[in-house]
């Protein structure tokens, strides 16, 4: 049998363990698994792009589980009753190749993105970082902003959208939170006086969301919306202005912030500050950039701690997945079994 989190057991686990909690206790799980990243097989994402978006698949192991995520991006799909993104992750045992934990991952991924962002900030922002701009406020929005509390304490809010009415859901939902949350005219004016600025937009265009007369020192950019070729947020400058980090180099200069900067743009795998091989931040006026597309470990990481909370609780269920015949060679035998006789 094949364990199992379905949308509805994903719910209630965020509802009685609490987003904020989980985000939290997750980016720990993501550190850990940066602080052994050397175990495990690295590779880009493998992407189909289409005109209508892409889909993609995240793979990776450490070899004793193997695991994958399924993700698609349309950024037209919600002015057509759809999600921009979803996705769905397995996690296998590598001694006999079976899939062992199967999870939805749209609300996964969120609390993923949001524990990696976490993770990041607490070695590349300020600590007494207070107040947050968010350039964007969709679906991953709210997330950020409870990972940034999580990890810094933030718990004030300037949001820009191009849509009024995302604010408003943004406000709705974060208000009751306890974040002080000011509705920005634009990308510049929610950035002024931030200390952590993220963006967080969905167009798949080559966007300057920000110009570097928008920057101040010592912020921090969590740089989140831009993770496929051909789609970016930052005006090149700013990279140029900064020390920016990454997750997995050959995956970025394809996909991220840096894939409009010359091949040997110089940048920093966040693993390496993790482990303690490079430095993070060093001074207050430095500005950093986290420039993140999303990697397969810490798909693996979010599986993994998901699978750990949920087994043997009513939000985990058993799935019959696999076939399995009573003589592993006689496949065929369990339709025969069931054959009418002729």
């Amino acid at each position: 049998m094949t364990e199992f989190v379905d949308v509805q057991s994903m719910v209630r686990w965020i509802v009685e363990t609490g987003a904020e909690r989980i985000i939290e206790r997750m980016s720990q799980a993501v550190e850990d698994d940066y602080r052994r990243w050397q175990q495990f097989d690295k590779s880009p994402r493998v992407a189909s792009h289409t005109p209508f978006g892409v889909i993609e698949l995240m793979p990776t192991s450490d070899h004793e589980t193997y695991s994958f995520k399924y993700v698609n991006g349309h950024p037209s799909n919600p002015g057509r009753g759809f999600q921009t993104v979803t996705a769905f992750g397995v996690l296998a045992d590598v001694h006999n190749g079976y899939p062992v934990f199967l999870a939805e991952m749209t609300l996964l991924t969120a609390l993923r993105t949001a524990a990696t962002s976490a993770m990041a900030a607490r070695h590349l922002a300020r600590p007494d970082s207070r107040r947050m701009a968010l350039i964007g406020a969709g679906s991953q929005a709210e997330f950020q902003a409870l990972g940034m509390r999580a990890a810094l304490g933030i718990d004030e809010l300037a949001v820009h959208d191009v849509d009024p009415a995302a604010v408003a859901k943004l406000e709705r939902n974060l208000a009751p939170l306890g974040f002080r949350i000011t509705a920005a005219r634009s990308a510049a004016e929610a950035a002024d006086g931030a200390d952590v600025v993220t963006t967080c937009t969905a167009d798949k265009a080559l966007a300057t969301v920000l110009h570097a007369s928008d920057i101040r020192p010592g912020q921090h950019l969590n740089a989140i919306g831009g993770d496929c070729p051909g789609k970016t947020e930052l005006e090149a400058a700013i990279l140029g202005m900064a020390d920016v980090f990454i997750e997995f180099e050959p995956q970025t200069r394809i996909e991220g912030e840096i894939q409009q900067m010359a091949p040997d743009f110089p940048v920093t795998e966040l693993w390496r500050v993790v482990q303690g091989l490079e430095p993070g931040r060093r001074s207050d006026a430095q500005i950093t950039v986290f420039d993140s597309v999303g990697f397969a470990i810490e798909d693996f990481s979010a599986l993994r701690f998901l699978r750990d909370e949920t087994r043997g609780t009513r939000f985990s269920t058993d799935i019959d997945l696999v076939a399995e015949p009573e003589d592993p060679k006689d496949l065929f035998g369990m339709v025969a079994a069931l054959s009418p006789v002729r």
